[in-house]
């Protein structure tokens, strides 16, 4: 239990360009997990080590998080290094599903911009405690304080400066830390040396005020602290556990600073990392049990207890399927058996390993806390392996669902072959990439969360399966919901000697307020017979795949069922599921459907000057301007956009400019289509289905 005491779990999240890669990249040079730093997009063509894939080297970018693992002053630390782009947002919520801890990076200069508010959204989800580490404090323009005050403000956090900067921007030496009042100077080639010393003359009056301000929030976290305020008999280890039983409880963030470029300050956030952050003793995690209707049991980080372990990414290799996995309870060994509980199907452990980036170290056995990866085990990801008769299943981790469409064509037969094993792989790799044949047009179709994120699985059909493929005009996802109400009274009968079928459905169908789908049963009598009740809903429930309207899924509908009739020979479920679909069609139409569009929450930064340009741009793709602020030359501009308006935006974007802005965008909700471009989209899918009639 000791060591499971000093092993952390943390996942590196912040928004795009922040330094999430960079900082890995140190934290793995000063624990000697390797020997020299290679930047990300790396000018001597090596790249970062947590980039592994050839697409993330060359663009500069994370796409897939990578985990790797590392020894800090007795602790064994487990990073998971996420993407920062929102389009590969499912990345950043498997990683925070299995972490303890997490490092919040933001930008000195860029501060709480849009995707360090999502990320947080994803940590709140998940209860995952956090430490702040202020990145970049050594660009030209560079404010930490503002940044807390932000931290405070847009996210609501208590945070707490750990330190003080000593010197901003090109003049930045060290850092003051205001638990030992010492000044830290990381010194040598590389920052390796960490050089304490005294606080310089001029800021030990600042440094004593910042002091206050931590005692004053964390004494709230513990009463030896206060009484020892009282007494003026401050230690630092009282310092230390109150700020550790503040974080963990999620009602502190303490916030550290530094230059991860400049090798300044890394190693204090890893003495933070241990410090703050809580072991997988500490976490609550719980699990549902499913031989008691998904009652919650807690689960304990003891290596003597049954397994209980998440699959929570998956990647396919050439040697077989690669199962990362999260320890929750219990031990595994190599040779042990454990079963999937969503299947029961039982597997043997052959090879364990630990991963460091795209490389491998075989294990014997792992236990509670540990991340581990599994070797040629078939299995989906979110999938609880347990042993021991535990009949247990991890909650599952919240999946957005895919905003755009490409139509792909494969340029020839090989093609056609090793387009479909692509497919399959990224299919199971990535629960937000999806993939279908349209049934009109027979036109594969691939689904994800951006452009950026359909774009790259493009690029790897061809680099990695040499799947030439010909991309078709994007496809927006579409949706059709009802406006007002409309009865069906529907009688499917059907004769052909013998049994025939029988049927009644009568009721009324009406805009559902949740935006999902509902069905209430009113029947009364027993004029339907309740075991058929569930085939009329299933009967409804096949509908909602495809409108009447123009063939888009439907959102946004109550079904009530009030009457309806039975034969006591004839009546069966397939004829009560042919009714409902019957009644469905006659109603449909009366219920006057419309046309709903994806609005995206877009958010664009970049210099002030520029503002009136971008929202010209905006204003013009349909867009509404939800908020405009300015800090200091940056100006960010928050707005709802129609997904289909998107389309090479980031192109337009760069031209008006200068390349200096960048915009993220996801999902916020459907909203109706204007009427003239709903005539519009009509008459395009009737012309399309004409001419592939011909």
């Amino acid at each position: 239990m000791d060591e499971i005491k000093n092993l952390r779990n943390i996942g590196i999240s912040a928004h795009i360009d922040s330094g999430k890669t960079t900082l890995t990249e140190r934290v793995l040079y000063y624990t000697k997990r390797i020997f020299a730093i290679h930047e990300v997009k790396g000018k001597d063509g090596v790249g970062a080590t947590m980039d592994s894939m050839e697409l993330e080297k060359e663009r500069g970018i994370t796409i897939s998080s990578a985990a790797t693992h590392c020894e800090w002053k007795g602790h064994q630390i487990n990073i998971i290094d996420t993407p920062g782009h929102v389009d590969f947002t499912i990345e950043v919520e498997r990683a925070l599903r299995v972490m303890d801890g997490a490092v919040l990076i933001l930008c000195s200069v860029g501060g709480v911009q849009s995707q360090s508010i999502t990320v947080d959204r994803q940590m709140n989800r998940y209860r995952v405690p956090r430490i702040a580490f202020i990145n970049k404090c050594d660009r030209s323009g560079a404010d930490p304080y503002k940044v807390v005050d932000q931290l405070r403000q847009k996210l609501s956090h208590n945070a707490v400066l750990m330190q003080i900067p000593i010197g901003l921007e090109s003049e930045l030496s060290g850092v003051v830390d205001l638990v030992s009042m010492k000044a830290l100077y990381f010194e040598g080639p590389n920052g390796d040396e960490v050089r304490i010393d005294e606080i310089p003359a001029g800021m030990e009056k600042d440094a004593l005020a910042r002091r206050e301000g931590l005692l004053d929030a964390a004494s709230m976290f513990s009463d030896d602290l206060m009484e020892a305020i009282f007494e003026n008999s401050v230690t630092e280890d009282l310092i230390h556990a109150a700020v550790r039983n503040g974080t963990i409880s999620r009602l502190l963030t303490p916030v550290f600073l530094g230059s991860a470029y400049k090798n300044i300050g890394v190693q204090a956030v890893l003495d933070g990392v241990n410090r703050y952050l809580p072991s997988p003793a500490d976490a609550k995690n719980m699990a549902l049990d499913l031989d008691k209707g998904e009652a919650e049991v807690p689960l304990e980080a003891d290596p003597e207890m049954p397994v209980v372990a998440l699959a929570f990414k998956l990647e396919v290799t050439p040697y077989g399927q690669l199962t990362y996995l999260r320890i929750y309870q219990g031990s595994i060994r190599k040779g042990d058996d454990l079963i999937i509980t969503r299947t029961g199907k039982r597997i043997k452990v052959g090879r364990l390993v630990r991963m460091h980036a795209d490389q491998m170290e075989d294990l014997s056995s792992a236990r509670a806390g540990d991340i581990v990866a599994l070797f040629g085990v078939e299995c989906y990801s979110g999938d609880t392996f347990a042993n021991g008769g535990l009949n247990y299943s991890m909650s599952s981790m919240f999946v957005p669902a895919p905003v755009i469409s490409l139509a792909i064509t494969p340029e020839d037969n090989k093609s056609q072959n090793n387009m479909s094993k692509a497919l399959n792989r990224f299919i199971r790799e990535d629960p937000t990439f999806k993939s279908f044949v349209d049934q009109e047009s027979g036109e594969t179709i691939i689904s994800g969360m951006g452009e950026l994120h359909l774009e790259v699985y493009v690029e790897r059909m061809r680099r990695e399966f040499s799947a030439n493929v010909v991309t078709g005009v994007p496809q927006v996802a579409y949706r059709e919901a009802i406006t007002c109400q409309a009865l069906f009274d529907y009688t499917h009968k059907k004769q052909t000697g013998g049994s025939g079928q029988f049927g009644r459905v009568a009721g009324f169908m009406e805009p559902s307020e949740e935006g999902t789908y509902e069905f209430v049963n009113r029947i009364k009598g027993g004029v339907i017979p309740t075991e058929y009740v569930p085939a009329v809903n299933k009967g409804f429930q096949a509908c909602l795949g495809k409108g009447l309207a123009l063939g888009f899924p439907v959102i946004g509908m109550k079904i009530t069922v009030n009457d309806g009739k039975s034969h006591s020979v004839d009546s069966s479920e397939l004829a009560f599921s042919q009714a409902a679909i019957g009644a469905f069609k006659q109603a449909y139409m009366k219920a006057r459907p419309v046309i709903l569009e994806p609005i995206m929450k877009v958010s664009v930064e970049g210099p002030s000057e520029f503002q009136g340009n971008v929202m010209g741009s905006i204003n013009q793709r349909r867009g509404l301007i939800t908020s405009s602020t300015e800090d200091g030359q940056f100006t960010t501009i928050e707005a709802e956009v129609p997904l289909a308006e998107m389309f090479g935006y980031a192109t337009v974007l760069r031209s008006l400019t200068q390349g200096k802005a960048e915009f993220t965008m996801e999902f916020s909700r459907y909203s109706r289509l204007p009427e003239a471009l709903s005539e519009e989209l009509k008459a395009t899918l009737n012309k399309k289905s004409k001419g592939e009639k011909k």
